[in-house]
């Protein structure tokens, strides 16, 4: 099973990872390779790398998985021996089988997400998420979902604004068994 986002593959002439913001390119140079010796272009659905010295033997060449920001994505010589290339996704929603489309694909069905806490969420999702995570705890011990405790608690409201009616055949329908 995948590690959650790194994958190496020695047909590959790099190593790659990916979140679902971004994708990770790792390629190794030689050594005292600068900056100014590397030509890098991506486009939305293409990426071409290479030394300038060797313009037709390229580091990285082909057409993306999917469409990326260009605006965003950028890359770097570190240690004067790798290119780290950062593609930002425009899909954030999806986990990628592969960078290039003709390189082999990994099984995306055993990508572990990355952990995230909830107080990294906006506030809105977040009480969505608290919510799903009230009512799956309820579930799991027989309980009232949310909603159902909340259709309890207004039919109790309305049993006291109306003393005089009879709920005797309703009384059931709020109580689980």
């Amino acid at each position: 099973m995948a590690t959650g986002w790194n994958y190496e593959d020695n047909d590959l002439p790099y190593i790659w990872k990916q979140t679902l913001q971004e994708i990770t390119l790792s390629i190794k140079l030689p050594e005292n390779t600068r900056g100014k010796f590397v030509n890098v272009e991506i486009s939305r659905n293409h990426i071409t790398a290479n030394l300038k010295t060797t313009p037709d033997k390229k580091l990285v060449d082909g057409p993306l998985f999917n469409n990326v920001s260009t605006d965003e994505s950028t890359w770097t010589v570190i240690d004067q021996n790798e290119l780290s290339i950062t593609l930002e996704k425009i899909n954030k929603t999806e986990w990628w089988p592969h960078v290039i489309t003709t390189h082999p694909k990994i099984d995306v069905s055993k990508v572990q997400p990355e952990n995230s806490q909830l107080g990294d969420l906006d506030s809105e999702t977040r009480a969505m998420v608290e919510k799903m995570m009230f009512d799956q705890r309820q579930k799991q011990q027989g309980l009232p979902s949310s909603d159902e405790l909340k259709k309890q608690q207004m039919f109790e409201k309305f049993k006291k604004q109306h003393p005089e009616m009879d709920f005797s055949q309703v009384e059931g329908q709020f109580n689980r068994s």
